[in-house]
């Protein structure tokens, strides 16, 4: 393996954390857009293909032309408002780096990056290789998912460079998310004088959280909680309208759409009630069997390098390996920083895991492209 350039690894971290790349400001979206390219193509030797959606530049590297053997994935937005680096700044103590993206995910954009610049030192070429590092993964990707469907479909691999877990795991399952919203139409009367004359949507939207809360299974790994909950404007009205929002996520595609369905074939029980049901399907379920082929050679080449025994974990959040999983294209996610707080104070990556990261991808991208 190329050995890591442990100074110019960390000199790079430093100003993308200090480039901060909020979700919600496209001007810095855009100055980070522009560091990322010039570390990206110092390294790699080529510039990337800018790619803009709702004014959120998105980075795509494409090496050859012809079929995809490895997909890199990640994002440069964080869900750090600009101005976070005042109160929390780039620093190093200990081994252990903190900043806002430090973990999620800026130093696994550097792994990926660095890693295939020592890939290509020592091939000569990534022909067959893309690396794609979007904008808006933060907001559930709307505008870069055709985009990571596009360039993974029919991929060999999809590495994605979220953070793995505390204790190095890399992540083999996500759970499907799926996100809507029942909103209910009644009639508005006086609660005192005729309360008959009314529809009630409060007690309608009662009624369907009752039946939302049902579906909940933790045993199946189902997840469906009825949240945000609005009705009624004043204490003598009859409401006319109420709604809730339903945060639903599955461990099987089978079990997001079962649940799917249900959701949106629900029924007023209030007489003269209507029911509307918003939203549904975000992101398809990374299940386990996507990334079990890839976790096995990960775990085969991190004995070989003399790491310590890589392990695994399923967690509950979605990632863009949900979209690359959902094409069919083999998936290994959680490949980036080890460390922890991501979205929070303590947010944090471990120096010792990084050369172990790097050396990592380039084994497994190296192998994807030794083999026919």
């Amino acid at each position: 393996m190329a050995e890591l350039d442990s100074e110019e690894f960390m000199s790079d971290f430093q100003a993308l954390i200090e480039c901060e790349s909020f979700t919600g400001d496209p001007e810095a979206l855009a100055r980070s857009a522009h560091l990322i390219s010039r570390i990206g193509t110092g390294l790699l030797g080529s510039a990337p293909r800018i790619i803009e959606t709702d004014a959120r530049p998105h980075l795509l590297w494409r090496f050859g032309s012809g079929p995809r053997k490895a997909v890199l994935i990640g994002h440069h937005d964080t869900v750090w408002p600009t101005g976070t680096l005042q109160s929390f700044p780039f620093s190093v103590a200990e081994g252990v780096v903190r900043g806002p993206g430090a973990d999620d995910m800026k130093g696994g954009l550097l792994i990926a990056l660095h890693a295939l610049a020592g890939l290509r030192a020592r091939r000569g070429d990534l022909d067959g290789v893309s690396v794609l590092i979007t904008a808006d993964e933060e907001l559930g990707s709307p505008g870069s998912r055709r985009i990571i469907e596009d360039e993974a479909r029919g991929a060999k691999a999809a590495l994605v460079f979220e953070s793995g877990a505390p204790d190095g795991a890399v992540k083999i399952a996500r759970k499907g998310v799926a996100i809507y919203s029942l909103e209910v139409t009644g009639r508005a009367a006086h609660a005192g004088v005729e309360p008959e004359k009314g529809i009630n949507s409060t007690l309608e939207v009662a009624n369907q959280v009752v039946r939302i809360a049902a579906l909940h299974d933790p045993a199946v790994g189902t997840s469906v909680v009825p949240t945000v909950m609005r009705s009624g404007s004043t204490t003598n009205t009859v409401p006319a309208e109420a709604s809730v929002g339903i945060d639903s996520r599955a461990a099987t595609v089978a079990e997001q759409i079962r649940i799917d369905e249900i959701l949106t074939s629900l029924t007023p029980t209030v007489a003269g009630a209507k029911v509307e049901v918003r939203g549904g399907i975000n992101r398809a379920p990374l299940e386990q069997k996507m990334a079990m082929g890839l976790y096995a050679r990960a775990q085969r080449l991190a004995s070989a390098l003399g790491h310590p025994p890589l392990r695994s974990v399923a967690v509950g959040g979605g990632s863009d390996g949900n979209f690359t999983a959902g094409v069919g294209t083999p998936t290994l996610d959680g490949l980036g920083t080890v460390g922890g707080g991501s979205h929070a104070r303590n947010e944090h990556a471990l120096q010792l895991w990084i050369p172990r990261r790097v050396e990592l991808t380039q084994a497994l991208v190296g192998e994807l492209l030794a083999e026919d």
